[in-house]
């Protein structure tokens, strides 16, 4: 099976990722379902020509000695795919991510316009997307992005590893470095990123406190950055950042974020109804003066009440998003359960509305 043949499956299907491995069917993530999407079975021979055909040539050695690789690459005019190749039994196994690369509305994408707009307009601080992988975290500051290159005049600059979905200057100019080809790492990018005088910072991922300081560092110079963690909601968010620091800073790092922490935006993504696709549901978290307070004091239990009574801030909890989904009929009582923090109070939430 041709590597080109196994992408038109992917786009015929609709799979959001395929997941390719010797002496194994293909299979793709449809609707958040991983299942089979062909009934040919690839032979290590196949997954050696794929990786051959593919790989740009400096990452063919990094794969062998490092044992896995990550890269981007280009499928007709209108779809980027990111590929990461890895070692699993000794043998290789690859999972590609489809991009369209038409960049979606809030409104097409089920989230809060308004809000994000807002963010959008800030001068300077920290706004995380967060969520698993697969949520819609890039797909949703993409759009941040398109809207900001659309209604104002500024720089934008993305460190990305690698880059995924790619920007034509509108009113701002646009600049992506991609980490191995552009730079060799995010803490080089973002030592370097007062000479290159952005506006505007896309970090594509936070991973550690060099580059979680960093971070911090150019919002307090003024610039807004944007990036993404692996965390389920609002107050996990800041626990996050708080532990990429040793405990005698977490006090100076908490209050910093009182400061310049402007928005949390944590998704998931639902099966609807008759699993006709997925929809996201949403936490938003904005930096209103009670939740500056919360965060200085570090008494993150009580930001999710706040979030619940934050709507004059543009704030939802996901218990509140689910019930919204529910009551449209967009998805079923049984599945916003299964995806709620706490199932007790969904459901609570559910009974008196008479949804359930």
């Amino acid at each position: 099976m041709q590597f080109n043949d196994i992408i038109e499956v992917m786009l015929k299907t609709d799979a959001a990722d395929i997941f390719i491995r010797a002496n194994s069917k293909l299979r793709g993530r449809v609707h958040s379902l991983v299942k089979e999407i062909d009934n040919y079975t690839f032979t290590s021979e196949d997954m050696n020509q794929i990786i051959d055909e593919i790989t740009p040539v400096h990452l063919k050695k990094e794969l062998h000695e490092k044992r896995n690789c990550e890269f981007a690459l280009w499928f007709r005019e209108n779809w980027r795919l990111r590929v990461s190749a890895f070692f699993q039994r000794n043998t290789v196994s690859i999972v590609i991510r489809k991009i369209d690369l038409h960049i979606p509305s809030f409104e097409s994408l089920n989230l809060p316009g308004t809000v994000l707009e807002k963010f959008c307009t800030e001068r300077r601080g920290l706004i995380f997307l967060t969520g698993i992988t697969g949520s819609g975290k890039s797909t949703t500051i993409a759009s941040m992005i398109e809207h900001i290159n659309e209604n104002y005049n500024k720089h934008i600059l993305t460190i990305e590893e690698p880059i995924e979905f790619t920007y034509q200057d509108k009113k701002c100019l646009i600049n992506q470095r991609e980490i191995g080809k552009d730079v060799f790492s995010y803490e080089e990018a973002l030592r370097q990123f007062a000479l290159h005088s952005p506006d505007v910072i896309f970090i594509g991922n936070i991973r550690d406190e060099k580059t979680c300081y960093a971070a911090l560092t150019a919002a307090e110079m003024g610039v807004l950055v944007f990036s993404t963690l692996h965390t389920v909601n609002a107050p996990s968010t800041v626990e996050r950042i708080i532990n990429f620091f040793p405990p005698h800073q977490h006090s100076f790092v908490l209050a910093q974020l009182s400061r310049l922490l402007k928005g949390v935006v944590c998704l998931r993504l639902i099966p609807r109804i008759a699993n006709d696709g997925v929809i996201p549901a949403y936490e938003v978290m904005s930096l209103s003066p009670t939740i500056a307070r919360l965060i200085k004091d570090n008494k993150l239990t009580e930001i999710p009440k706040y979030i619940a009574s934050g709507d004059i801030y543009g704030m939802k909890r996901f218990d509140q998003s689910l019930v919204d989904l529910v009551e449209k009929k967009i998805i079923d009582s049984k599945i916003a359960l299964e995806y709620a923090d706490k199932k007790e109070e969904l459901e609570l939430l559910l009974r008196n509305r008479s949804l359930i």
